[in-house]
């Protein structure tokens, strides 16, 4: 059985690993192709592991790939074999900066709030 994968949307419907994604095609085309077909392998349960993935704290994951520079979406499970990208970077350093852990949790909180009953 396979996983789905869903992008996060803010109240206004807009989708800011969607659009992280397009940045990331016009600017490094090569990454967005990785980073694509990392998201694709997120379906299969075998493939949440290292090291395409690493669990964070909180509940987040992140999906990696290492190119010029790291470039991570962030995400979470859900029941019924969902996952949620809530958050898009791109760093030279290996740490995730506080702030973009923040972001992601924050965009978590908001999207389960928004549709668990």
């Amino acid at each position: 059985m396979e996983f789905e994968v869903e992008f996060y949307k803010t109240v206004n419907g807009h989708s800011p690993v969607r659009e992280f994604l397009l940045e990331l095609k016009a600017s490094d085309p090569d990454d967005f192709a990785a980073v694509t077909a990392g998201l694709e392998k997120l379906r299969y349960r075998q493939c949440h592991r290292e090291p395409l993935t690493k669990a964070l704290n909180d509940g987040l994951f992140e999906l990696r790939h290492v190119g010029k520079l790291n470039t991570r979406v962030l995400w979470f499970f859900m029941k019924g074999r969902r996952i949620i990208a809530v958050h898009g970077i791109r760093n030279k350093g290996q740490a995730i900066p506080a702030r973009d852990l923040d972001t992601a949790r924050e965009r978590m909180s908001d999207w389960k709030e928004r549709n668990e009953p």
